[in-house]
């Protein structure tokens, strides 16, 4: 089963190339699938009903060919297992994730508050309300461990069990880095959905921001991380989620009165409107993150929407070569 498994893996990546390179499958363009790196300490099966493994009474999970062993439980599981995949890091660790089958009685009560929020490296997070969550950075605080341990790796010889050996405590501190990330993400990503009906972000291009000089640190916010993480647990809880289209000047614009100034460097922190408003950069763009969200939702929650079809005067029924720029660039939103 373990065999059948693995060539289901390799048809799946072949029919998902074949899809990517002919425009069927949405999104980049995937490579073809390659054989294992032999420098990968990653491993993984899977075992399917068919293999005949078993959760037993006593806590134990019994494998084919394996024999019986201890799990260290972090839930109980809602239903029997289809399936289960057994995970060894590069750590050295061992994981067994479930298959199994939910209800829909996670729903959580309505509640009347929404929120926007507007991601960013000092602030990991600024929401609509004022909320700011400060960037934890945990890839910088244990930048000075990772530096000694890298070193100590650099100085071994190829081949040798003692390069093993820190290949191993390398990946044991980075995958401290990313769990400690991944623990406090589910528990802000949580809170915020918990607490908020409609839960509306602006869709960032990481990847695009991953090869500028700030790389580093947006690869350390684990942003897309966070907003995938949003996105399942609304919709597991009966809530609503929203992204806001990565070109709309959540930053320039004026929460007020909707008028776009022009770009700012990151510098400015607060401006002043004409219109008399003062705001502060982030809590500003996360109120406009709302608004804009609500306006697409197409909702009665008393958020402006775009009006319906009306027939154009005869005289406007052409294209002018000094109007193609539209005065209503924010779709639901007035511009002055």
């Amino acid at each position: 089963m373990v065999l059948q498994q693995a060539l289901a893996d390799l048809k799946t990546a072949y029919r998902n190339f074949f899809n990517s390179i002919t425009g069927k499958r949405k999104g980049r363009k995937v490579a073809p699938p390659r054989l294992r790196s032999r420098k990968d300490n990653r491993q993984a099966i899977r075992f399917t009903k068919n293999s005949r493994f078993k959760v037993l009474d006593n806590g134990q999970l019994r494998l084919p060919k394996v024999g019986d062993l201890e799990v260290r439980w972090s839930r109980q599981l809602p239903s029997d297992p289809s399936s289960v995949t057994i995970i060894k890091d590069a750590a050295g660790r061992y994981f067994a994730s479930f298959v199994v089958q939910t209800g829909e009685d996670e729903t959580l009560p309505p509640v009347d508050s929404e929120v926007g929020i507007d991601l960013g490296l000092t602030h990991f997070a600024v929401l609509s309300d004022g909320t700011k969550v400060a960037a934890p950075k945990f890839l910088r605080r244990a930048a000075r461990k990772l530096k000694r341990l890298q070193q100590d790796l650099s100085r071994k010889q190829k081949g040798s069990a003692n390069r093993k050996k820190a290949v191993t405590k390398v990946a044991r501190a980075q995958a401290r880095v990313a769990d400690t990330r991944r623990d406090w993400q589910h528990k802000l990503s949580t809170t915020i959905v918990r607490e908020n009906q409609a839960v509306y972000v602006e869709d960032l291009c990481v990847v695009g921001l991953g090869r500028t000089r700030l790389a580093k640190s947006v690869h350390d916010a684990g942003w897309a991380g966070f907003t995938s993480m949003v996105e399942y647990k609304a919709a597991r809880y009966g809530r609503t989620f929203g992204r806001v289209d990565r070109y709309f000047p959540s930053t320039r614009m004026c929460s007020a009165c909707g008028r776009i100034n022009d770009k700012m460097a990151l510098t400015v922190r607060s401006w002043d409107c004409p219109c008399g408003s003062h705001h502060d950069r982030n809590v500003n763009a996360a109120k406009n993150v709302l608004a804009a969200g609500q306006a697409d939702d197409g909702n009665d929650r008393g958020a402006h929407v775009r009006p319906g079809l009306v027939p154009a005067a005869r005289r406007e029924a052409v294209t002018h070569p000094d109007a193609a720029r539209s005065t209503r660039s924010v779709e639901g939103i007035s511009v002055l």
